[in-house]
């Protein structure tokens, strides 16, 4: 009777978890596009990728590369598109298994997103400005040896975010558990967690919109499958970022947030120093500096980009 009753109870434990995930998912709704601008969609890989452009046509091109957590997307830009579109032909594009592009099943790593990032920009973009932000500048940095990008800007550049645990991509994978349990991490309370920890300096500069588009993002079909790869650090790159910095021929700049705790700006600094890099550090910021302090850096693109006025 033990038996039976244990057994009815995970089944029923488990048929709730599979409700709940198709309510969320119900709930969260298609999401629509946070940019102002033109929105386009790129086949890649069987994929439909999605990007926005703003901005004048002859412009130099500037590519937008947001980061990459739960609920990611190109929202991460929507604070600096428009100001950045009278300057230059923006393209801000959603990756491969986030914001509004696919989101197949792939067991996603740091190559395929190099290699998207080099297709991509050839395709999409002549030869780029690329600003990308923390781990996907390590994919950027990886993609520049074979792409013809103008020069780089890395916000908090990230390449190892600890030891790798291919087990918990498995978990996440499961098709009732791992989406449950990814359901959890990708709650709004964690979302904001993660936005007050690592996100912004000063919580009162959330904007609650922000949030909830990241819960709605990370609530498409399909989404825990790229984060399962980033929450088990295989999307680390297998580089040391410094090494690689050195040996780029095209100019790149950081730009750290003083406050950082997730990539300490002790990091930047040794990354400066080891490749000869110019650090630019924006003051009560952590890793979202763009997002919290538009206008300082703004600022900075305004006066040290080179094509910003050409």
């Amino acid at each position: 009777m033990k038996v039976r009753t244990l057994l009815g109870a995970t089944v029923g434990a488990v048929a709730g978890a599979a409700i709940g995930n198709r309510l969320l998912t119900a709930r969260a709704g298609p999401l629509e596009n946070p940019l102002s601008g033109v929105e386009h969609s790129y086949r890649w890989r069987g994929m439909n990728v999605q990007y926005t452009v703003a901005g004048d046509p002859d412009s130099p091109d500037l590519l937008l590369v947001h980061s990459v957590h739960a609920g990611a997307s190109s929202q991460e830009f929507a604070t600096i598109m428009e100001e950045l579109a009278e300057s230059y032909r923006v393209v801000a594009v959603d990756l491969p298994g986030f914001g509004r592009s696919d989101r197949p099943p792939l067991v996603y790593s740091s190559g395929l997103y190099a290699e998207f990032l080099r297709d991509f920009s050839r395709d999409v973009t002549d030869e780029p400005i690329v600003i990308a932000s923390s781990l996907s500048g390590s994919f950027a940095v990886e993609a520049a040896d074979n792409a013809e990008f103008d020069q780089l800007v890395l916000i908090c550049p990230l390449a190892d975010t600890g030891e790798q645990r291919p087990w918990v991509r498995t978990l996440l994978r499961t098709p009732v558990v791992g989406t449950a349990l990814f359901n959890l991490l990708a709650s709004s309370p964690a979302i904001r967690y993660f936005y007050e920890r690592d996100g912004y300096y000063n919580a009162s500069r959330i904007d609650q919109e922000e949030i909830e588009y990241a819960w709605r993002s990370a609530h498409q079909p399909g989404a825990k499958y790229a984060p399962a790869s980033f929450a088990s650090g295989m999307l680390d790159p297998d580089f040391d970022l410094a090494t690689e910095l050195a040996s780029l021929e095209i100019p790149v700049t950081l730009v750290w947030g003083r406050d950082a705790e997730l990539v300490p700006l002790r990091d930047g600094r040794e990354l400066a120093e080891a490749a000869n890099l110019e650090l630019v550090v924006i003051d009560y910021a952590t890793q979202l500096p763009h997002g919290e302090h538009p206008e300082t850096f703004l600022e900075y693109i305004e006066a040290e980009l080179p094509r910003a006025d050409s």
